[in-house]
């Protein structure tokens, strides 16, 4: 399928972007004043004061030995990408671009969380299931103070995770606020190996097939397919599809998932880059199309996940229980760039097929339920327990 490929092309990716750091390199050629640039005219762009700055740091700074030239020429390419001031739009060397790629395969190491902006401050979107993250107690939606004790203010993304990422074993503390807490409180994690499961479904209730679906990783739709066909085997005949705490992946996996759902050829999405929309359309066999579905969704839902829960809805009127989404509706195209380095950068935004934005918005429930602090040290769900008495009902 299409998505066993993505990997090695120029992918357009629907993430959290807050997952890894990144940066690209240029056709620099040090010498006075001077640069090369396949790309542009030299009248473009004057470097005259890079390269006024770089000689005075060669000649001033007080420890040469620490002056690495391949750094300064991929920290003034990250100055360049940030000066846009996008969360999504990054760049990534080497080391980090191949981070990147075990990243969106579903393995690599560290805690198992995404973290974003929202509102200009560091958050976790979701932690991943079955992570250190998520184990050491940690939520959608929790803002991230410190990291081992280093204020997380005027860092970007990219510095944030850098801090955050390690190799198994090791331990990270982070110094995190929730909403409901009185004061910031630190957690320690010990990272791991994290093998991203895509997700897992049961019957509950008899005839209600209950799927968690976790992350839209490169194996989702071939494990959604599995699942698919052991569902039509059960007795089941209606779904409640849960995609809180998912924090997005591939385009191509959502797409596929929704034609489960919907009929061939209904827009899934669209994608609009200033003046030009582009319509991204179900295809596959809708086997789902006459169950009974509701959504669960909250403030760790983010992008594909967003996508699968705004097609449903607007196709199919199917409604969407629990919080407001994140709201991470933008699209990032992934370019392989020299030496192995890449550039992630945004090119469009995501509409609903109804033409409603989700960058910044997300999508609000129909039915809204809180999911407390209590709740959740209770061990109650009440966001399930209304999606099971609402499809009961239909």
């Amino acid at each position: 399928m299409e998505s066993k490929n993505l990997k090695r092309k120029l992918i357009s990716i629907v993430i959290i972007s807050g997952l890894i750091i990144g940066s690209f390199a240029l056709g620099f050629t040090f010498g006075d004043n001077s640069v090369f640039c396949e790309t542009c005219q030299p009248s473009e762009i004057n470097f005259s004061l890079f390269w006024e700055t770089y000689n005075k740091l060669k000649e001033k700074y007080v420890d040469l030995g620490k002056i690495n030239e391949q750094d300064i020429v991929y920290g003034a390419i990250a100055g360049m990408v940030n000066s846009v001031k996008d969360p999504y739009t990054i760049f990534m060397d080497p080391e980090e671009t191949k981070n990147f790629m075990e990243d969106i395969s579903g393995s690599f190491e560290g805690v198992g969380m995404e973290i974003g902006t929202k509102d200009n401050v560091l958050q976790v979107i979701a932690p991943l299931e079955g992570t250190p993250a998520q184990k050491a107690g940690l939520r959608a939606g929790d803002k991230i103070i410190k990291v081992n004790d280093e204020s997380t203010f005027g860092l970007g993304l990219d510095e944030v995770v850098a801090m955050i990422r390690g190799p198994r074993g090791t331990s990270v503390v982070l110094n995190i606020f929730r909403d409901g807490w009185e004061n910031a409180k630190d957690i320690e994690i010990v990272r791991g190996v994290i093998e991203v499961p895509s997700l897992k479904w049961e019957l509950i209730n008899g005839n209600v097939a209950y799927i968690q679906l976790y992350h839209f990783t490169e194996k989702a739709d071939t494990d959604f397919t599995k699942m698919a066909i052991q569902i039509l085997a059960s007795n089941a005949d209606k779904i409640i599809l849960d995609l809180r705490n998912n924090p997005g992946g591939y385009l191509e996996v959502a797409r596929d998932i929704a034609g489960f759902f919907l009929e061939r050829g209904k827009v899934v999405t669209i994608e609009s880059a200033g003046e030009k929309n582009t319509d991204y359309k179900a295809r596959g066999n809708p086997v789902f199309l006459d169950y009974p579905v509701v959504i669960l969704i909250n403030e760790g839902s983010a992008s594909a996940s967003e996508i699968l829960a705004g097609a449903l809805r607007d196709n199919r009127g199917i409604e969407l229980i629990g919080k407001t989404s994140f709201g991470k509706g933008s699209v990032q195209q992934l370019e392989e760039l020299t030496g192995g380095s890449s550039l992630k950068v945004t090119t469009a935004k995501w509409l609903t097929p109804k033409g409603e934005t989700i960058s910044e918005v997300g999508l609000r429930p129909d039915i809204e339920v809180e999911f407390t602090e209590e709740d959740y040290n209770a061990e109650k769900d009440p966001q399930l327990e209304k999606a099971i008495e609402v499809i009961t009902g239909k």
